[in-house]
């Protein structure tokens, strides 16, 4: 052994037997965390994910097949849907318990970005800390779902994050704390401006999607299909 592979021995024994090695400070496999001291001394308070906010799967009517949204296409009675169409429609299509075709909006119809937002009757949303939002989309062409929300005081935000495969029904979630907004010009479904560098969370009003893509019609090419919506997050009575 020549003298340059002894000074390489020589470092690996120095520095991997000492008494304050990485290896020597790594929590045991599986242990908890340490729980965060808040001033004082005392243990902060757990982090906690939020309960069910809303869910919604729609609700097809008698005749079934694909039409336009109707007050009776919302199966939660606490909630009421917004359909924000600058031009065409959003239909309503699909069938319950049909899992290859689900209830769903469809937004192949509409010739400008448009959105759909629900609203609570009772309560609005705080969504700051773990509140999250999960939806079942599939996707055609290079079209994706944007989640949207309307604050108590009116401005409309649409966040930087979009879902949406292509190959089939894809159920995803995207956390509110992850996500960097934009203001939304509601009457055209347009964002504008750019990126806020604080949004306040802690009373929503409406909560939904946005294509920020016109539709193309029937057939492959470009649409957007958003089946059942939950959004976990804190009650803030009205």
């Amino acid at each position: 052994m020549n003298s340059r592979s002894l000074g390489a021995v020589f470092v690996f024994v120095l520095f991997g037997t000492g008494p304050l090695s990485a290896q020597t400070l790594t929590p045991a496999a599986g242990a908890a965390p340490p729980r965060p001291v808040a001033a004082g001394g005392a243990t902060a308070p757990r982090v906690t994910r939020p309960p069910l906010f809303l869910r919604e799967e729609w609700k097809q009517n008698a005749k079934g097949g694909e039409h336009g949204v109707e007050p009776g296409s919302v199966g939660n009675p606490d909630l009421e849907a917004h359909m924000h169409v600058p031009t065409g429609e959003i239909l309503l299509t699909g069938a319950a318990g049909d899992e290859n075709n689900p209830i769903h909006l469809w937004t192949g119809m509409c010739t400008t970005p448009c959105a759909a937002t629900l609203r609570s009757k009772t309560q609005m949303a705080d969504l700051t800390g773990l509140a999250r939002i999960r939806w079942n989309t599939k996707m055609s062409g290079f079209h994706q779902v944007r989640p949207v929300v309307k604050l108590a005081d009116g401005t409309w935000l649409v966040g930087d994050q979009a879902a949406g495969g292509t190959r089939d029904w894809l159920l995803s979630e995207i956390p509110f704390a992850d996500l960097r907004w934009m203001k939304l010009d509601i009457a055209r479904v347009v964002a504008t401006g750019g990126l806020l560098e604080k949004v306040d969370l802690s009373q929503v009003d409406e909560i939904g999607f946005a294509d920020l893509m016109p539709g193309s019609g029937h057939g492959p090419g470009g649409w957007a299909d958003v089946a059942q919506i939950e959004v976990f997050g804190k009650s803030v009575p009205r």
